[in-house]
């Protein structure tokens, strides 16, 4: 009965659209038997200024959504769904991580600028692959810069860098 309210408050909470664009995504990633299930974080104040504070960048909400993904009774991933500001506009997107916290997948489900949308191009997420909270972030160095999207870019790798600073502080206290 709780996992049914909680399937219609997440309902509610989160966009028809942009929690089916979530859950589509996640489905064309894995296996049939792969149970994923959708949960809300509530942001701790300190572990989230302690994050905003190292990554420079603010979380958009006091809460983040995110699915367990499991095989066999076994967590193999998590994937979390933040938002950015691009130019003006926040830009939705999804990053998986494996539980070592090594980005496995990135996608942008919602872009709502007028220019800057490379960013949701699936080559140019790519290059986040195996980078974790240890990584270099830096746009013109260890990220490629797209032409007239450069705030799309900076917002991006640090939306990244976000998630895996925090996945570091919280990942035992994850379902």
């Amino acid at each position: 009965m709780q996992y049914f309210i909680l399937i219609i408050l997440t309902s509610f909470l989160v966009a028809g659209d942009i929690k089916s664009a979530c859950e589509e995504h996640l489905l064309s990633l894995y296996l049939k038997d792969t149970d994923i299930r959708m949960h809300i974080l509530n942001l701790d104040r300190q572990i989230k200024k302690e994050v905003e504070n190292q990554v420079k960048q603010k979380f958009y909400r006091d809460k983040l959504y995110y699915w367990t993904i499991s095989q066999r009774d076994t967590t193999i991933a998590y994937a979390f769904l933040d938002n950015v500001i691009g130019k003006s506009m926040p830009i939705t997107f999804m990053v998986i991580l494996n539980i070592d916290g090594n980005i496995i997948n990135a996608n942008v489900i919602k872009y709502r600028e007028a220019y800057g949308s490379e960013v949701g191009n699936k080559g140019w997420l790519q290059q986040f692959i195996n980078f974790n909270n240890n990584s270099n972030y830096s746009s013109g160095k260890d990220i490629d810069g797209i032409s007239g999207a450069t705030i799309s870019v900076k917002s991006m790798s640090k939306g990244m860098q976000k998630i895996t600073t925090l996945y570091s502080l919280i990942q035992n206290q994850l379902k």
